[in-house]
């Protein structure tokens, strides 16, 4: 099995040129990182949502400390993250920005190399195309009569692979990436409710 694919990746770089060594580097970095992404995103929208953070807005907009120090518990969602650092460190807007500065790495994580990778993967093939293209008219500079026109052809046609190559990761990281866009946004707007709960529930229960 092993063999095999070792052969396959020999017989494109063979065909596509050794632009196609960063090209297969980048589909596997960016499969990998699209893993680690779900696996992420799949545990935290499952503990920060549904009724356990609805249960925890409602007992911070409450001023019920208590509750809210069990609900938020020791989860790992960046909800109640948040909330616990709010609870230990007060309702101001300081400990509320340094609270999300503190978990955006974990939400934005990898999402700079996931866009770095859909615009470089197809520039890195068309890159490969146009070296492959002017080697395949240098070939056919080099010969004063061209015998079989099909060597020409059959370079560009190699060449054409490295493009191809280039838009398929670019596409299939695309897809992801921007889910994951969407999933960043709905966690920082659950956040936001969060920090909103916490400052009306804690400053009211501060002045009583």
């Amino acid at each position: 099995m092993l063999e095999v694919f070792i052969d396959d990746v020999a017989m494109l770089v063979d065909r596509g040129g050794y632009i196609m060594i960063p090209l297969l580097a980048l589909s596997v970095i960016s499969l990998t990182l699209i893993i680690e992404r779900s696996w992420f995103w799949t545990t935290t929208l499952r503990e920060g949502a549904g009724p356990r953070l609805e249960q925890l807005n409602a007992a911070l907009r409450g001023g019920l400390r208590e509750d809210a120090t069990r609900l938020a518990g020791k989860g790992g969602s960046p909800c109640e993250a948040v909330a616990r650092a709010m609870l230990e460190g007060g309702a101001s807007d300081a400990v509320a920005l340094e609270a999300v500065e503190q978990q955006r790495p974990r939400i934005d994580r990898f999402m700079v190399a996931l866009s770095t990778i859909i615009t470089a993967a197809p520039l890195l093939g068309i890159l490969g195309t146009v070296i492959g293209i002017i080697q395949s008219f240098k070939l056919l500079g080099d010969q004063a009569t061209l015998t079989n026109p099909a060597d020409v052809a059959g370079g560009i046609a190699a060449a054409l692979l490295t493009t191809a190559l280039g838009l398929i990761i670019a596409l299939v990281t695309l897809f992801p990436y921007m889910l994951f866009r969407g999933w960043t946004q709905r966690m920082l707007g659950r956040i936001e409710a969060v920090i909103a709960a916490a400052q009306q529930g804690l400053a009211a229960s501060r002045t009583t």
